[in-house]
């Protein structure tokens, strides 16, 4: 073991120390409540230890940080624009100023690599300065005259609203719902996922160090199919902010319906990745590893389908197999590693699930699909090595499901037309990657592809001002800029009489 993980281990082990030493409960109204719900273990996917026990809210925790929410929307929203953006920069700051307690401790309760966690904090960081800079014109709208009327709009907060983050990049994705919806002036009641709650804990303690009034954010830790659905059914949340499968976000459509919330869903996608034979191969094949294998493969903008023109297929695969051994499954904290553990026992075991569904369905298992073993890997821990399915086709399982970890399915294509079918041909459409050398035809696929954000040449790099969102069963709504506006604000009209237009008589 190195002296470099040596070091992180014992830094974790102190962050850590404080979540096995009582239950983890609620933050609501600005007050640590310590949880009468059912109390639930939770585990490091690293070695299995017991990182400690958290408390299910109950109905009647949730209904209190839902009416706590609602007290404090009134002088949330009151606040000055320029004062919001002052409290979202205090935040950020604070974030920094933890920003290795809160790597440490989201790679020891998710499995996540330090390589990528190490910044995490810092783009959530990034999160709330850009949206704490656009929190002073938040309201602003349009000027729409016409001869007779002067047309305004103006943007309003649109309440208290709900937001449930997933268990992937936990910590960045709450920042990312969070901090446009406190920019916006609305208050929040956050549900993080059950399997990687802790840092959820740690942002809502910055906010209210940071000195965000009490009740404009609540944290209720909790299962979803209880904890949560109280949440998307309470009548003070105006809407739901969803990251997460797209099962569960039809469930939240439903559960929100009869008090007519507004929801945003961020759901699955079976991501495709098209390589043409014009394309620059080398860049290419590092995106199309990175994509898919980094993160563990667990985020919904994976490239988890590769489709390769037939001309380059076996050359640009047997470099690809290539690369895929000798991928560096270890400890998340180890600086060399590049795949850690996966999330839970019952998700690797999903994971694992899928070279016998790919055999049976006549694929080849390339690479992997097993657990990865090693001396230096922790016995409990949930380690699975990185996978390839090769000679897939678009009908097959492994090309239509998500299976949401480091797998990927290749496919071969003729030509463009074919291409595009292939892509297109799954339920999902959150995103997609395509490499050519070809202008024109970088532009036509990307018009074709039912996906809601296209990557031409690149990797998923994102730009903050940008729309981020699906279509078909990938989810509802865009992230991004002012596009977070749109969802968490209402749009007013208001209609002016610039002078003595005719008015319709009637009953004369």
């Amino acid at each position: 073991m190195s002296s470099e993980l040596d070091k992180k281990l014992a830094q974790a082990d102190g962050y850590l120390a404080r979540f096995k030493r009582e239950t983890l409960g609620h933050l609501i109204d600005g007050k640590s409540v310590a949880g009468q719900g059912e109390v639930f273990d939770n585990h490091s996917p690293v070695d299995g230890q017991l990182l400690g026990r958290v408390a299910s809210g109950t109905e009647a925790e949730v209904a209190a940080a839902c009416e706590s929410a609602r007290d404090a929307f009134g002088t949330w929203r009151a606040l000055d624009g320029s004062e919001r953006r002052r409290l979202l920069h205090k935040v950020a700051d604070c974030i920094e100023q933890r920003a290795d307690e809160i790597a440490l401790v989201e790679c020891m309760d998710t499995g996540q690599a330090w390589r990528f966690m190490s910044k995490a904090a810092l783009r959530g960081a990034e999160n709330f300065r850009f949206f704490a800079d656009r929190a002073p014109d938040a309201a602003n709208g349009l000027s729409l005259p016409t001869n007779t009327h002067m047309n305004y709009t103006v943007r309003q907060p649109l309440g208290p609203v709900g937001v449930i983050t997933p268990w992937n990049t936990p910590f960045m994705l709450s920042t990312w719902k969070i901090a446009p919806a406190l920019a916006a002036g609305c208050t929040v009641v956050h549900k993080p996922a059950e399997w990687s709650p802790l840092t959820a804990r740690l942002l809502a303690e910055i906010m209210l160090e940071a000195g965000l009034p009490a009740g404009v954010v609540n944290l209720v830790n909790g299962i979803g199919e209880t904890t949560g659905r109280a949440l998307t059914q309470h009548d003070a949340i105006r809407a739901v902010g969803f990251i997460g499968e797209s099962t569960t976000g039809g469930l939240i459509m439903a559960q929100g319906a009869p008090t007519l919330k507004r929801v945003h869903l961020e759901l699955g996608g079976k991501n495709p990745v098209i390589v043409f034979d014009d394309a620059d191969l080398d860049r290419a094949l590092d995106a199309v590893v990175f994509m898919i294998y980094s993160l563990n493969g667990e985020r919904c903008t994976s490239s988890s389908r590769l489709l390769v023109q037939r001309s380059i297929h076996d050359e640009f695969v047997a470099k690809l197999a290539q690369r895929v051994a000798k991928l560096r499954v270890g400890h998340p904290l180890d600086p060399r590693t590049e795949v850690g553990p996966l999330v839970h026992a019952r998700h690797c075991e999903k994971v694992l699930s899928y070279a016998d569904i790919a055999r049976a369905d006549g694929a080849t298992v390339a690479v992997g699909g097993t657990r990865a073993a090693g001396a230096d890997l922790p016995a409990g821990g949930q380690w699975v090595q990185p996978t390839l399915f090769t000679h897939a086709s678009t009908k097959m399982r492994i090309a239509q499901e998500e299976i949401f970890g480091p797998v990927l399915t290749v496919i071969p294509f003729d030509d463009e037309a074919e291409a595009i079918r292939t892509a297109n041909d799954v339920r999902y459409g959150l995103a997609g990657y395509l490499w050519t050398g070809d202008v024109g035809r970088a532009n036509r696929v990307a018009l074709a592809l039912d996906a809601g954000m296209i990557w031409v040449n690149s990797e998923n790099v994102r730009h903050l001002p940008t729309p981020f969102g699906g279509m078909k069963s990938s989810g509802i709504g865009r992230d991004g800029g002012d596009y977070s506006f749109d969802f968490y604000m209402d749009t007013k009209n208001v209609a002016l009489a610039l002078g003595q237009h005719a008015i319709a008589k009637m009953g004369v």
